[in-house]
């Protein structure tokens, strides 16, 4: 089953596939949705989780559920912001994950290669993230959403952000072009490998 309205009227019906499915397709979406909003990963998985119950609660009475993608990134997003005004905090976080690596079989001289490495990288990852931080709210949460995988659609992403479907595109572009003069302001071109 490809068609997304197929898929939702089978899963209200009961077909474990199709709800499989789903969930394959939209969860990237909703929890990227999730994550532009909310800077904890706990926050937003709770956020994640509660947006799928409302789905099966309402499965059968989407009024387009041609649109499920849609529908989930708004309720991701509505859900975000009842977190946001209830609790009333934020906490900023980085999403550079620490990087490791397992040396037993390698070679001293390429396991020193692989470590200097992993530090360029590591150094590239946090002035890319520093360069993030500076972007706007508004280009964090585009951009975070925008690489959810699979990835979205503008009027899913528009859904989810609360923006015009026909500014997704103009957005991202300048959302791009200011971190890129932010990353060249740091010295950071390219990648590294």
């Amino acid at each position: 089953m490809d068609d997304t309205a197929a898929l939702v009227g089978a899963a209200a019906g009961g077909d474990a596939g199709a709800w499989k499915e789903l969930y394959q397709r939209y969860s990237g979406l909703v929890w990227s949705v999730a994550r532009a909003y909310l800077p904890g990963a706990a926050d937003a998985q709770d956020v994640a989780q509660t947006t799928w119950f409302r789905f099966a609660e309402h499965l059968t009475r989407i009024r387009d559920p041609g649109k499920a993608g849609a529908w989930l990134a708004s309720t991701a997003r509505n859900e975000a912001l009842r977190v946001i005004r209830t609790s009333g905090r934020s906490i900023p976080v980085s999403d550079v994950g620490l990087m490791g690596l397992d040396v037993d079989e390698r070679s001293p001289e390429h396991a020193l290669l692989e470590a200097e490495e992993a530090v360029a990288d590591a150094e590239r990852a946090q002035e890319v993230w520093a360069a993030f931080q500076e972007l706007s709210e508004r280009c964090r949460r585009l951009l975070r959403v925008l690489i959810a995988s699979p990835r979205p659609t503008y009027q899913e992403v528009a859904t989810g952000l609360g923006i015009a479907v026909g500014s997704v595109g103009p957005m991202r572009g300048r959302c791009l072009r200011r971190l890129g003069v932010l990353l060249a302001r740091r010295g950071v071109t390219g990648s590294s490998g």
